[in-house]
């Protein structure tokens, strides 16, 4: 079965994954910008990141057959320091342009703080201006209160809720995400989702606007999170078109907004 994987850290994983993700039927990835493991000290500091995902990355996948796209953004964790947050926004402009830049993300939330919640608004009013999809990253704790600011920006900007994806939701928080209208994605890593927890959710909401992810990156994880929850979608009884529909059709779906993104 080919996978499209919809949200994935390459930045941080060795040359060995891609090899193992082609082989186990991934066949394109999207990267979201991030936060490394420490704060960055300059807005050069993400330029120069952002550079290396639309130049080194994309090649790098490529020589493993893989397609590799990306959507970049101020990352929640770093957005507390708006002196840089601000000057990032502005910089990576420029960059949104590039061949494999198909979108905004991943913005979003880490503490709901006011300067969290202000860059983030200004991410978002950059991604309705250009009508460009967005990725959000919901905050570990508290999700629920996160995810509610977050669907209340959406609406407030107007922006196409088919046009944005609310990630890393649980059980806590999926029902708020479906109902309005934005994608849902679920994020299989360990401290987050199992697989058996990310195709209950399936079982009980449907395959509609849900999309799921390993968001694998430098902490423990797995960049095979996704062939394992269809593993586990399988055992579960779920009929190959509708795991069909989860891994390729969804993401494909999506991430389709952008003219750059071209997978067959």
């Amino acid at each position: 079965m080919k996978i499209i994987e919809p949200h994935l850290h390459m930045y941080s994983r060795t040359t060995n994954d891609y090899e193992r993700m082609a082989q186990a039927g991934i066949v394109a990835v999207v990267e979201p910008a991030f936060w490394g493991g420490c704060d960055k000290t300059s807005p050069a500091s993400h330029l120069d990141y952002f550079n290396h995902l639309t130049t080194f990355e994309p090649l790098r996948a490529a020589k493993r057959g893989i397609k590799h796209y990306v959507v970049l953004g101020m990352n929640a964790k770093e957005a507390e320091n708006t002196e840089i947050s601000f000057a990032v926004i502005k910089g990576m402009q420029a960059f949104l342009d590039r061949p494999n830049v198909i979108g905004i993300g991943e913005v979003g939330l880490n503490n709901n703080t006011p300067n969290e919640i202000a860059v983030l608004k200004a991410q978002l009013e950059l991604a309705r201006k250009r009508n460009d999809l967005v990725v959000v990253h919901s905050p570990h704790v508290p999700k629920l209160a996160g995810i509610k600011i977050i669907l209340d920006l959406v609406k407030e900007l107007k922006l196409d809720p088919k046009l944005v994806c609310v990630d890393h939701n649980t059980e806590e928080t999926i029902e708020l995400t479906r109902s309005s209208g934005c994608w849902a994605g679920m994020t299989v890593y360990p401290i987050k989702l199992s697989p058996a927890r990310a195709a209950a959710m399936i079982l009980k909401y449907g395959t509609d606007r849900m999309l799921v992810n390993s968001s694998a990156d430098w902490e423990a994880s797995d960049p095979l999170s996704v062939p394992l929850t269809i593993a586990e979608m399988k055992a579960r009884g779920m009929t190959p078109a509708d795991i069909a529909r989860i891994v390729w059709d969804n993401p494909r779906q999506f991430y389709s907004h952008s003219q750059k993104f071209r997978v067959e």
